[in-house]
């Protein structure tokens, strides 16, 4: 058609032959073919893409966090600051795609609930990464990921190394009159210690002479809050959709996940609100 736009007439390439396309650089043919569905039921394509690409946001999370962690340890705090902003809309995309699931009815998911069999979100190895990264790190949690060496390995050698938070508190105690900090959590899930709360709340009470320690509890405080968020709308999406039966990967299902809702990331951040 000659009244067509043709963005070939500014510039635009248009041959792609022999040079890298989009597709190319991405992937795309490998990565598109990787939804197969295990039914016939119309809304398993949605349940497949959801909890992929909720596997790929959680892949550029553990990069950010891991990323964070190691300028934090470096000291440099303006890129660590941006990272951890980017994992708090990582999560806050993550969120969103919640609303997207709840368009699947009681009735959608039962006719390829089957089809599943023990698969579960419960056996995400990523999100337990996650998990172990920022502090949570229960050694149970390995008995799913048995089956699969490499992703054993992989956990350990996070249980054995100082989590993100345990870097923060070291950084906390060196900036707020030094000391020895309380010896790392590596395997169990992190619990108050009054005086890393003592600590932070020298931080709060002079924000003035502890910034740049302000601002990073603050966008502790922002992660924890959109990581929490998103376990809330898991259990009322879970809850919607199929209510109290047992999870496919044996858990009480949404009793398991109201449990989830009480784990604290950071609780000494959270209880010293209530000391200022």
């Amino acid at each position: 058609m000659s009244g067509a736009y043709d963005p070939g007439h500014e510039g635009a390439k248009l041959d792609f032959k022999g040079a890298m396309s989009y597709g190319d650089y991405l992937h795309l043919d490998a990565l598109l073919d990787q939804q197969h569905p295990l039914s016939d039921a119309h809304d398993e394509m949605l349940f497949v893409i959801q909890h992929q690409t909720s596997e790929l946001w959680m892949k550029l999370a553990i990069h950010e966090l891991s990323a964070a962690r190691a300028a934090l340890e470096a000291g440099a705090l303006e890129p660590m600051f941006k990272m951890l902003a980017r994992v708090s809309r990582i999560f806050e995309q993550l969120n969103n795609a919640w609303d997207v699931l709840r368009t699947m009815t009681p009735a959608d998911y039962t006719r390829f609930r089957d089809t599943l069999g023990p698969s579960s979100g419960f056996q995400s190895w990523q999100y337990r990464m996650i998990e172990y990264v920022l502090g949570n790190r229960n050694p149970n949690m390995l008995k799913p990921h048995q089956h699969v060496p490499e992703v054993v390995e992989k956990l350990e050698q996070e249980l054995g190394r100082p989590s993100f938070y345990d870097v923060v508190i070291a950084r906390l105690f060196e900036g707020t009159g030094g000391g020895e900090p309380p010896a790392p959590q590596l395997d169990r899930p992190h619990e108050a210690v009054p005086e890393i709360q003592a600590r932070w709340k020298m931080v709060y009470e002079d924000t003035a002479n502890h910034w740049a320690l302000y601002e990073l509890a603050e966008k502790l405080v922002d992660l924890e809050d959109y990581f929490r968020r998103w376990r809330f709308n898991h259990v009322t999406t879970v809850e919607r959709v199929i209510g109290f039966k047992r999870g496919t990967g044996g858990t009480s299902g949404v009793g398991y996940l109201r449990r989830m809702l009480e784990v604290e990331l950071f609780p000494e951040l959270w209880h010293l609100r209530g000391e200022l």
